[in-house]
């Protein structure tokens, strides 16, 4: 049976996205969205927890997991990487999912994120939303924008991240990187003490709570650009789940108050490509004037149709841009048909 080091060595060797440790299958690794066995001989119970219990920095916390069922944190092994673990029981026995973190520097050219999107780290002031499932790729899209502020202006960028993902370096600006659970305790006490460390830029991982939000449309307000993530599919449900986050009694002014800060709402989903690589989508909103009046005016259903006409402003929407992988030949016709919004009008992009 593999250990638990060379399976993670193996991970990073292989460029594998996750790792999976399960009873009743061999450890298993995620590469461009494929499940690939690491071993012939499948995982039993003392296996499992053996390799689990290695994960965990000290005794304490690998009881304190034992008692919860249930435990995310982050780890390192000197010379091999870091990784982001999620461990729980399954069926009474122990699970873990890990994913893979790389602190590589980003090669923006690889990562095929539309000019329209790097554009927005000259931006000095509001609200950058980057929505999608998990494993869409929002904290690479975020690091690229990061990066590029990072390159271009001096600044103090501050970053509040679970865990962190891609390390920057000083270069023009001061990056400044927290991650919660180590560095501070949780996104809405890191988000309050932020905004007394005078940051221009602050990234918020996620933004997971009443607080959290509340906090970061305040920041953006008073001429901070907060750029944070939500696990939405699209923008018009992106504005409706943070305008849900509040009472019925409070919606109205955070409706007028989001369409005041938001600069612009990113969706995204990675597609399997040609090459047996992975590709991203996008859908871009940007707040114009239109946009604003729809979120004020609670006509958030609108918003699919402004998004299609809004192109002039670079928007795009999100069947447009899969046409768009699928007319350049780096998607086949059915990936395109099985990832888009509506399968039956995408068709009218096809060239």
């Amino acid at each position: 049976m593999i250990e638990l080091q060379s399976l993670l060595k193996e991970a990073v060797d292989k460029m594998a996205s996750d790792i999976f440790i399960s009873v009743g299958v061999p450890p298993t690794l995620k590469i461009n969205g494929q499940l690939i066995k690491v071993d012939d001989e499948k995982l039993n119970p003392e296996t499992a927890k053996k390799m689990i219990s290695e994960l965990f920095k000290t005794e304490e916390d690998f009881l304190d997991f034992v008692k919860a069922g249930e435990k995310d944190f982050s780890t390192s092994l000197a010379g091999i990487g870091r990784f982001r673990v999620a461990a729980y029981i399954q069926r009474g026995s122990m699970a873990a999912a890990i994913r893979v973190l790389r602190f590589e520097s980003l090669d923006l050219g690889q990562l095929n994120i539309p000019t329209e999107i790097l554009d927005f780290h000259s931006k000095k002031k509001g609200l950058i939303l980057v929505t999608g499932p998990t494993g869409s790729g929002k904290s690479t899209t975020l690091s690229a924008i990061i990066s590029l502020i990072n390159k271009k202006r001096s600044c103090h960028i501050l970053t509040l991240e679970d865990p962190i993902e891609y390390l920057h370096k000083h270069d023009k600006s001061i990056v400044d990187q927290r991650e919660i659970g180590i560095d501070t305790k949780s996104y809405s006490m890191a988000l309050k003490s932020a905004l007394r460390q005078a940051p221009d830029v602050i990234l918020i991982g996620e933004m997971r709570d009443y607080e959290t939000v509340s906090i970061a449309l305040t920041a953006a307000e008073t001429g901070h650009l907060v750029l944070s993530t939500l696990h939405t599919t699209s923008a018009a449900k992106t504005i409706d789940r943070i305008i849900d986050v509040f009472e019925p009694s409070q919606q109205q002014q955070i409706r007028v108050q989001l369409s005041t800060v938001l600069t612009a709402v990113v969706t995204q989903q990675l597609l399997p490509s040609i090459d047996d690589s992975r590709i991203p989508a996008f859908e871009v909103m940007i707040a114009n004037p239109n946009i604003r009046n729809l979120i004020r005016e609670a006509k958030i259903p609108q918003i699919d149709a402004a998004i299609q006409t809004g192109r002039a402003f670079g928007m795009m929407s999100m069947d447009m841009s899969i046409a768009n992988l699928y007319n350049e030949g780096k998607i086949t016709k059915e990936t395109a048909l099985a990832y888009a919004v509506n399968p039956e009008g995408i068709t009218k992009y096809f060239k």
